[in-house]
């Protein structure tokens, strides 16, 4: 028997009439049971196979497309799930995760049956996060439960911990004029993040000094995520309107009765009607500009529509454009005749996306190994893709290394004393607690064998809330531990580092373009950016691994070979400019499609731009 804590539930096994039933119990009610049991958290941890598992997801989201995707669409006839579509997987995959633990325990998987909710229990809830805005959305156990076809007259479709949740609201920002007051532009750049903001910027203001007058579009909820003013002539910027992303309420159409229509799931009989009420609540509830209520998307797209008619450009440039806000500006766009551009912002794998879907009619991806699965995801019919760098690097070629060495010295040792002689930036994704508290364990550890008097400096992610690295800095002894301001992050000091570690961070790309020794932090099966995969990092799986890489470090390294990084991100100061070059040509139609892939030597200017027009067939 697994021990349970607290509030915990389990699963436990209570026969009816010799057939099997399966319920869910608080802890208080094992003390007399001795049939087969287990809490859900140890069950939640059996290990599965995320392949599979992605696999069903697709089959779910099939049938629930085919099952409901017509229910709801804007004025503009974008359907809810084609904008939702990210939200909506998301919860879906929890519910996959769920029963496949149903499915991988064994007394479960000999005797299945029918599953009883616990009583009272909200049906969907929230996963825990360091992410300072985005909700991790889950399906409970009695959520399984009810999907699998169990009576839950008392059940709220909320948990309690969400139905308290205070609503996101948006920071107050300066009221930006009414669409009609806007000015023309020839492009309209969408950014809800400072990862788009740092993307997309730098090739406005290309287009700026070369006469294409711009407007950026900041949907942003966050502060932190805001875009700043260009002080570039010719890019303009507006907010949103305020409140945008604080409607919340219920979604006509999306709470049918019970119908009887299910998607099967391994053993398991998923009823579809009950799916779409439980994914209707992420559509009627305010979750900021990442995850916008149906709401809020029917007003956005009424605000957009005014904007495009306003600026009347002949762009529209994002850096994400699978998620609802994405998706929806890919819509507007292509309602008013303009061309769609998505520059990636962040590095891709296989496994890294919530779904597989690129909307914009040219892509345009960092590296030669960003085309395939470009290629793949693409859903334009006249898709292209284009390997021109990332826009957010040329400033790589500008970084100090000795004033962020002096930043990274300064944070661990403020005083006079001395401070470490290594230094390691750990650049953190917003991962759940646990997850993070395992990567930390594993770098630090490894820190700590590998000797020679190293420290690490903390690196959190843009998005992520600096409050779950203080027991960290609580660590006594040695490395010693610190947090760098959220505002510098690992672009302003990973140049000054003696080696940088992640798991999928972006900044391992930029740390690898200068030089910077990658470790790449992961359990075996755990995703990674891949680029040891090309000689470009140290895989670390423990921390012997860790403490073995730096230790390595110490001997001399051979020089990197230049199609190694020329794989992952071309790199030559000159991103912004070829991905200004492409739009406007495009916007002239005199665009090149060529089937090659060109790599000119740093420096060189073949007067077009590099590495595109790779169509996507």
């Amino acid at each position: 028997m697994t021990p349970l804590k607290g509030n915990a539930l389990a699963i436990t096994r209570t026969d009816c009439d010799g057939k099997p039933l399966w319920a869910l119990v608080g802890e208080g009610a094992l003390a007399t049971m001795k049939s087969d049991r287990m809490a859900t958290s140890e069950l939640e941890a059996l290990p599965f196979d995320p392949g599979e598992a992605e696999a069903r997801v697709d089959q779910v989201m099939e049938a629930l497309e085919a099952y409901g995707a017509d229910l709801a669409r804007t004025p503009g006839g974008a359907g809810w799930l084609y904008v939702q579509h990210v939200p909506a997987r998301r919860l879906v995959a929890q519910v996959v995760r769920k029963l496949a633990a149903l499915s991988a325990w064994e007394p479960f998987a000999k005797a299945p049956g029918p599953l009883r909710l616990a009583p009272y229990e909200g049906l969907v809830g929230m996963r825990s996060s360091s992410s300072r805005e985005y909700r991790a959305y889950t399906v409970t156990w009695s959520g399984i439960a009810y999907l699998l076809g169990a009576a839950a007259p008392h059940n709220p479709l909320r948990s309690a911990q969400l139905r308290t949740l205070p609503p996101i609201l948006a920071a107050a920002a300066v009221p930006g004029p009414a669409p009609s007051e806007l000015p023309l532009s020839e492009v309209v750049a969408l950014s809800w993040s400072s990862r788009h903001a740092a993307t997309l910027l730098p090739v406005l203001e290309e287009l700026a000094r070369n006469g294409h007058p711009s407007l950026v579009v900041d949907l942003a909820t966050d502060p932190a995520e805001r875009c700043p003013a260009s002080g570039v002539a010719g890019v303009n910027l507006c907010s949103s309107p305020t409140g945008l992303f604080d409607l919340s309420g219920a979604v006509d159409g999306l709470r049918l009765p019970d119908d009887g229509r299910v998607v099967r799931v391994d053993e398991h009989e998923v009823q579809l009607d009950r799916l779409l009420r439980l994914v209707s609540v992420l559509l009627e509830t305010s979750g900021g500009c990442t995850q916008p209520s149906w709401r809020s998307v029917v007003r956005a797209e009424t605000w957009l529509d005014g904007v495009l008619t306003a600026a009347r450009p002949h762009t529209v440039l994002v850096s994400n454009d699978t998620s609802p806000l994405g998706a929806l500006a890919v819509h507007v766009a292509e309602r008013h005749g303009a061309n769609t551009v998505h520059v990636q912002h962040g590095a891709w794998t296989a496994e890294s996306v919530a779904w597989p879907a690129l909307h914009s009619r040219d892509i345009v991806v960092m590296g030669e190994r960003d085309v395939p699965l470009a290629k793949a995801w693409v859903r334009h019919p006249s898709a292209e893709v284009h390997v021109l760098g990332q826009p957010r690097f040329d400033a790589l070629a500008g970084l100090s290394r000795e004033a962020q060495r002096r930043y990274l010295e300064n944070l661990l040792s403020p005083s006079q004393r001395r401070g470490p002689a290594h230094i390691a930036v750990w650049a953190c994704q917003p991962f759940g607690p646990h997850r993070l508290k395992a990567q930390a364990n594993l770098l630090l550890d490894g820190l700590w064998k590998a000797g020679g008097d190293w420290g690490l400096v903390i690196t959190p992610h843009p998005a992520q809330s600096v409050d779950v690295f203080a027991p960290l800095l609580e660590r006594d002894g040695r490395p010693l531990v610190a947090v760098a301001d959220p505002r510098v992050g690992a672009r302003g000091c990973l140049a000054g580092a003696d080696a940088l570690a992640s798991a999928y961070s972006t900044c391992g790309i930029e740390a690898a373009l200068v030089g910077v020794p990658v470790l790449e932090l992961g359990s075996p099966g755990e995703r990674t950016l891949g680029l040891s995969d090309h000689g470009l990092a140290q895989r670390c799986s423990t921390a012997d691994d860790v403490a073995d890489a730096l230790v390595a470090l110490r001997g001399l390294r051979p020089p990197a070979d230049r199609a190694a990084p020329d794989a992952v991100c071309r790199w030559r100061g000159d991103s912004a400019a070829q991905v200004a070059r492409l739009i406007t040509r495009r916007a002239d139609g005199h665009v090149t499609h060529s089937h090659h892939l060109h790599h000119d030597a740093r420096g060189t200017d073949s007067g077009l731009p590099q590495g595109e027009g790779v169509p996507a067939e």
